[in-house]
């Protein structure tokens, strides 16, 4: 095993005084779904006791190399952190809070499976400190549901939602679309009922196959087809009419919110904002020793391997790499377009030292500007409606 998997003389120590958003990932779920391609693992047996210590010594190393960091959000993914102990997510919260001081009205989200077993624990995860449910129902249509390996049915989901936005102020779920067979009626059908449940944010997904997923060798075998690129862009277009006119318009891609309601803990990835990965394959972006720069950190992905390298040296790194001020601004010009309110280019100029002529090809955003796909002068750079559906296209022609 290289050095860097076990030592924390890797780390650089920074006296940076700011926010950061916090990723803790729990990587254990019942079943690997075929579509996924995150960190997950099935284990029939998990010492929940051993987890808890390791998630917590490790948030305590990064606390020790970057004391000054301020809490603005806690987000626990996976996997399914709805396995967790409530007692787990109290002690990583409590830990978080010691080490960093929290933003005032921290958000923290935890993401929930709705089985009926995960949504007992709803309450719990409240009283330890969550203040945001994020429930992954996938569908509203048993059939669909099967198809997409989940365990609950479409009456659980509604059950475990009710219960969560009987449980939390702030509630959202996902669902998935551009599925094989599906109709654009079909959707919009299934669109307006996951409206009517009042829901203040939603993540509405295109179905896309991942290299390494059951999924990607079972497409690769014409076991299933997708739908068309016109058929992809009209689901994609009635989307962002429904959800707009519901007052739930798209502030992200493929995420939806009421005013107020957006997530502040995505919204530090797009933005470009620091963030720390922890646990089993846990990604993060700390600040680097040059203004403007990041150190890239990657944690170890099996869990078994990652649990003793943080009992053995406190931290569970697998790699650590020095992203420059310049990468820095590029990356937030391409996450920043994804956003409704686009790119505020003098913050953006600020942050990260750049001047936007040296990344962006000037000639091909004044062209996309005519044409109406883009807004582009001294303060903003931004997709219009038109320019949206068109943003990997357009991120080819625009970025230097």
């Amino acid at each position: 095993m290289p050095a860097l998997k076990t030592a924390k003389a890797a780390l650089n120590r920074s006296s940076f005084a700011g926010p950061a958003a916090i990723y803790v990932h729990w990587p254990f779920c019942e079943k690997k779904c075929p579509y996924c391609d995150f960190n997950s693992h099935v284990r029939e047996k998990i010492t929940h006791q051993m987890w808890r210590d390791g998630l917590v010594q490790e948030i305590r190393t990064f606390a020790a190399y970057h004391p000054n960091l301020s809490a603005k959000s806690i987000f626990f993914g996976g996997g399914t952190p709805s396995l967790m102990e409530p007692e787990t997510v109290a002690a990583v919260i409590a830990e978080i809070h010691k080490v960093w001081k929290p933003a005032n009205a921290l958000e923290i989200t935890l993401e929930a499976n709705p089985s009926s077993v995960e949504a007992g624990r709803f309450r719990a995860y409240r009283d330890a400190g969550v203040n945001r449910l994020s429930v992954g129902i996938q569908s509203l249509k048993d059939e669909v549901l099967k198809f997409l390996g989940r365990l609950h049915n479409a009456e659980e989901a509604l059950k475990a939602l009710k219960v969560a936005q009987t449980t939390f102020d702030r509630v959202s779920f996902d669902l998935i679309y551009a599925l094989p067979e599906q109709t654009l009626a079909g959707w919009q059908t299934e669109l307006k009922e996951a409206l009517s449940f009042g829901t203040s944010h939603l993540s509405l997904y295109q179905l896309t196959i991942e290299e390494g997923t059951a999924f990607y060798q079972q497409f690769n075998r014409g076991k299933f087809t997708l739908p068309d690129e016109d058929l992809a862009a009209n689901l994609y277009d009635i989307t962002q009419n429904i959800t707009a006119r519901a007052s739930l318009p798209a502030y992200e891609t493929s995420n939806h919110a009421q005013h107020g309601m957006e997530s502040v803990h995505n919204l530090a990835y797009w933005e470009g904002d620091y963030y720390v990965g922890i646990g089993p394959g846990a990604h993060g972006r700390l600040p680097g020793k040059l203004p403007g720069s990041a150190d890239a950190h990657a944690q170890i992905k099996r869990p078994e391997d990652w649990l003793s390298a943080v009992q053995q040296h406190g931290v569970g790194l697998d790699s650590l790499e020095t992203v420059s001020a310049l990468d820095r601004a590029e990356e937030a010009i391409m996450t920043g377009l994804r956003l409704a309110k686009g790119v505020d280019l003098p913050t953006w100029r600020s942050r990260f030292g750049q001047s936007e002529h040296a990344l962006i090809n000037t000639e091909q955003a004044a062209i996309l500007a005519q044409s109406g796909h883009l807004v582009f002068n001294d303060t903003l750079l931004q997709l219009t409606p038109k320019g949206q559906p068109l943003l990997n296209h357009i991120l080819g022609k625009l970025i230097a």
